[in-house]
């Protein structure tokens, strides 16, 4: 269908659905309910039928803008996690983890080391360190919504600055289609130093981690988990009391191998790596040409397959007991399948329908503005544009190749900070926005409540962004030196920490 220019009105939808969210704590009804604003724009717009326009433009989004490929990984990591708690395997390392892991401190740093390691991809991130950790965590009385935390603020922050990534291949192919460079991978690696949010964001973690300087909905999150009042109960942990007791720590550990070993080799080979024609690609031009959700669900059906040998035979549980655990891990992902349905579908209204990316871009292209000012203003754009849109690919994929030339001409020792600025805006946005798919799973991987991972985050996300903004006007007033961005930026992130905890316990309630 033919996309209408709404200008102003195309920010209706997203800003709609998020505010609804928030208020109500019903996300699927403020996501549809912002779905079908954004289509009576659209047919008031084009002509149509008010009505029958409205309600059919929104389900034929929602059947043509969902990504398959993806709802079958997760269904099917789902069901890895089941048939893993019903083998004995959660069970297993729990016991293992907690003779060595000792306090709650470590719990959390084991949980963002994992986050950090595993860096192909961040959908794959999300559910597999949510997997782990969780059964460690409750231990320790940690909230799911900071175990929630975590995992968010080391899947894409981690990946949009780790050199072999889904998110680097994706940035690399944005870079080189600008025509400005011959490498977008080469351009990439220039990001890195000062893509800020990404790495305070990492500073962050380990920061809040190593001194449990929590504040606001985030401190209220862990102080109901010590007292135990929290929900942290869900279907996996139910499972607990029905599963083996004849499990192992490789029970866990072996699948949950497998699908990294599996992830990586089906990104290769969907990269043309093994391909015959293809026999000279290497590594770093694989993954540029993969297909990421294809790859996935490769991976996730090979682990799946690698659990059945591993527990059928063995008898841990029986062909019919594994078929049930598919069956309930599927059920379990539900929730999180609804949201994604409906989170891509406002992302197709507004980027498809309405071209609310061109609107943005397009004030940012007639802006007249000061250089020095150009990396902030260009980070705040990109990190509205994200979060109204719910995706960081697809706000760094319409603003690269606007900010590319547009630094280049008013300012061309700012060029490659100005790309940074992009990047770490794009994760910004994706990082805060109740409709990203990565903040969705990352809620689904730790079991948490949605709306209560988003709110007990964004605290913590806006703290990180303020500190990025400084971080990036120090970037333009001294022509994108690093050690003094990084500098001012670091040091400016665990003040602000330490004076937000100190400022939350003055204001806080006593209990």
């Amino acid at each position: 269908m033919d996309s209408f220019y709404a200008g102003w009105f195309s920010l209706i939808p997203p800003i709609l659905a998020i505010t609804l969210a928030l208020l109500t704590k019903e996300v699927i009804f403020s996501l549809f309910l912002g779905i079908l604003s954004g289509t009576l724009i659209y047919s008031l717009g084009t002509g149509l039928n008010p009505v029958t326009g409205t309600i059919g433009t929104a389900f034929e989004l929602i059947t043509d803008s969902a990504d398959l490929n993806i709802i079958i990984f997760v269904c099917l990591l789902g069901a890895l996690v089941s048939v893993i708690t019903l083998s004995g395997g959660s069970k297993a390392y729990g016991k293992w983890a907690a003779s060595r892991i000792r306090s709650g401190k470590l719990a959390l740093a084991a949980a963002a080391g994992l986050g950090i390691v595993i860096f192909i991809d961040d959908y794959f991130n999300c559910l597999t360190v949510g997997t782990v950790m969780k059964p460690l965590t409750d231990k320790y009385k940690i909230s799911r919504a900071k175990l929630a935390y975590i995992i968010d603020c080391t899947a894409a922050p981690i990946c949009i600055i780790a050199p072999v990534s889904s998110w680097a291949a994706a940035v690399g192919s944005s870079l080189e289609a600008t025509g400005y460079y011959e490498s977008g991978f080469q351009v990439f690696l220039s990001t890195i130093p000062l893509n800020l949010y990404a790495i305070l964001s990492l500073v962050m973690v380990f920061t809040i981690i190593c001194t449990g300087k929590d504040y606001g909905p985030m401190a209220a999150a862990e102080r109901a988990a010590a007292s135990l009042k929290t929900d942290s109960t869900d279907e996996t942990s139910a499972h607990l009391a029905e599963a083996s007791d004849c499990g192992t720590v490789a029970d866990m550990l072996l699948p949950i191998v497998s699908l990294i070993v599996f992830a990586v080799i089906s990104m290769l080979y969907t990269g043309g790596f093994f391909t015959e024609g293809d026999t000279y690609l290497n590594i770093e031009a694989a993954f540029g040409k993969c297909d990421t959700s294809a790859s996935l669900v490769w991976a996730s059906f090979g682990a799946l397959l690698t659990a059945l040998f591993l527990f059928v035979p063995r008898k841990l549980m029986t062909f019919g007991g594994f078929m049930n655990g598919i069956t309930e891990g599927f059920k379990s992902m539900v929730p999180a399948c609804s949201i994604l349905f409906l989170a891509w579908t406002i992302g197709a209204v507004c980027r498809d329908l309405l071209q609310t990316p061109e609107f943005v871009s397009n004030q940012l292209a007639g802006s007249h503005i000061p250089a020095f000012l150009l990396p902030a203003i260009i980070f705040v754009i990109a990190a509205f544009l994200s979060f109204s849109t719910g995706t960081a690919w697809g706000t760094f994929g319409i603003l690269i190749p606007i900010v590319a030339p547009a630094a280049y001409t008013l300012a061309p020792q700012l060029l490659t900070v100005s790309l940074s600025a992009t990047l770490a805006g794009s994760v910004l946005g994706d990082n805060c926005s109740p409709i990203s798919d990565t903040t969705i799973l990352s809620s689904a991987g730790a079991g948490c409540d949605h709306i209560e991972h988003v709110s007990t985050q964004l605290p913590y996300a806006m703290t990180a962004a303020a500190c990025c903004i400084a971080g990036y006007l120090a970037a333009g007033l001294t022509n994108a030196n690093v050690l003094i961005t990084l500098g001012i930026s670091v040091v400016l992130m665990i003040v602000s920490i330490f004076a937000a905890h100190s400022l939350w316990k003055k204001t806080a309630r006593p209990h």
